[in-house]
């Protein structure tokens, strides 16, 4: 416990949700005063007698750009729980070599959200496994999964020892309704901001937008044991302890989680003619030891002004050297208005074809050409990986499979009427480029 605290955890609380959230490459909170103040990080009797303890997040002798770390000043050390036992795995796997390779474009009806009357279901045992590649124990490749709860995680947390998540390093999720999202798992690396060569200096996701958390704590026992759940080696596992391990008083380094609005982020598009790659988009990258070429891609389709003359302005037709997961969070997506829904997903593997439905295509296609909002109201997103990823053998028992017509939204074109039996007509030539 502390030593003469000055701050209830409802003080603590209090502060939190009253502090504004800061970003940095290196940074510093405190929730009670004093309590990081030290010339060194791992001082023989720290401030109020809490236990030092760093976070790693990199080998140590990378190099100083890429070395994450950071020093926590805690109650009491994460190293008090009891052993950890192995428990249900639910619908996650890692067992890509189960099943048969499918080069298919493949698409998944919104995953349905369990009822409360029905089963209480919290973020851990809501987890399902969608598509993935590599090895978690030699930490190379990449998981997606997709989770639908419907209760908070009371007295449990969650952390994962096989790599970062797009969504948070140990914690406990809260949620007041049904819930559904999606989470991105890479085994080795980091999300970083993606270069912005030519841009300069702005744009695309800004570092001042990235929000890192202020020091808050709970000084709480928890007689009853308090959860903390491991993935290790894409397995479950459960420790017991007494306290809560949210009890981390003071931090500072450039190791944390951080949490971004997707709405800040500066779009850079096209002013003249063409459909800019959508690598435009990119909001979060984990590079792989090839230049320029991604492990995995966080890229989005964010409202935005579309006005290209002479142009197919939708996403144009694609066969691409890398996977594609999509997914959308609201609305529609303009290259598939019906079919494809929030909470749902699609992936087109390596070398797949993939584009605009057959509706979307005749309307942009005789579309006036006048500038225009595009997605005002959506939130559709990619991730993108040089991995080819595969489906694992649990998700075809999940409640809402694969949906298998997908691919009959692509055989519905015809040969496109300009186009006659022996030439191009003089209006389809007028619109071709020059040689």
């Amino acid at each position: 416990m502390l030593r003469n605290p000055v701050l209830s955890i409802e003080d603590a609380i209090n502060m939190c949700k009253a502090s504004e959230l800061a970003s940095s490459e290196y940074a510093e909170f405190v929730a009670k005063e004093n309590s990081a103040k030290s010339v060194n990080n791992n001082p023989q009797v720290a401030p109020y007698g809490l236990y030092a303890e760093q976070l790693s997040g990199s080998a140590f002798t990378c190099p100083r750009y890429s070395n994450k770390r950071s020093w926590l000043y805690r109650i009491l050390p994460s190293v008090i729980h009891k052993p950890f036992a192995p428990i249900p795995q639910g619908n996650l796997s890692y067992s890509w070599d189960e099943i048969g390779p499918d080069p298919n474009q493949l698409r998944w009806l919104p995953f349905k959200i369990s009822k409360t009357s029905e089963k209480k279901v919290d973020f851990v045992t809501g987890l399902h496994t969608l598509c993935g590649a590599g090895d978690i124990r030699s930490r190379c490749g990449l998981a997606i999964h997709i989770y639908a709860c419907n209760t908070s995680m009371e007295n449990k947390s969650f952390y994962n020892s096989d790599g970062d998540l797009l969504l948070g390093m140990q914690f406990t999720l809260q949620v007041f309704e049904e819930s559904r999202g999606y989470v991105l798992e890479v085994f080795a690396g980091h999300f970083e901001l993606p270069d912005l060569g030519p841009i300069g200096a702005n744009g695309l996701a800004n570092p001042r937008d990235f929000k890192v958390p202020v020091a808050c704590y709970e000084d709480r026992q928890v007689p009853s044991g308090f959860t903390v759940i491991s993935k290790f080696q894409g397995k479950l596992f459960a420790a017991q302890q007494n306290f809560s391990p949210f009890n981390v008083v003071a931090w500072h380094g450039n190791y944390t989680p951080y949490k971004y609005n997707l709405q800040d982020f500066m779009v850079i598009n096209t002013v003249s003619f063409d459909h800019a790659d959508p690598s435009i988009f990119t909001v979060l990258t984990v590079k792989s030891t090839r230049p320029g070429v991604a492990v995995a891609d966080f890229v989005i389709f964010p409202p935005r002004w579309g006005v290209a003359d002479h142009t197919f302005r939708p996403p144009y037709y694609h066969r691409n050297c890398m996977s594609e997961f999509m997914g959308l969070i609201k609305g529609h997506y303009e290259a598939k208005e019906e079919g494809f829904l929030p909470g749902g997903g699609s992936l087109h593997s390596i070398m797949t074809p993939h584009g605009p439905d057959a509706e979307c295509f005749e309307k942009a296609s005789k579309a006036k050409l006048e500038p225009e909002r595009v997605a005002d109201g959506t939130m559709a997103f990619m991730f993108e990986s040089s991995f080819n990823m595969i489906i694992p053998v649990t998700i075809g028992s999940y409640q809402r499979p694969l949906e298998r017509s997908y691919n009959n939204i692509f055989i519905l074109f015809s040969i496109y009427t300009r186009w006659t039996d022996q030439h191009v007509t003089t209006e389809m030539q007028s619109s071709l480029p020059l040689k």
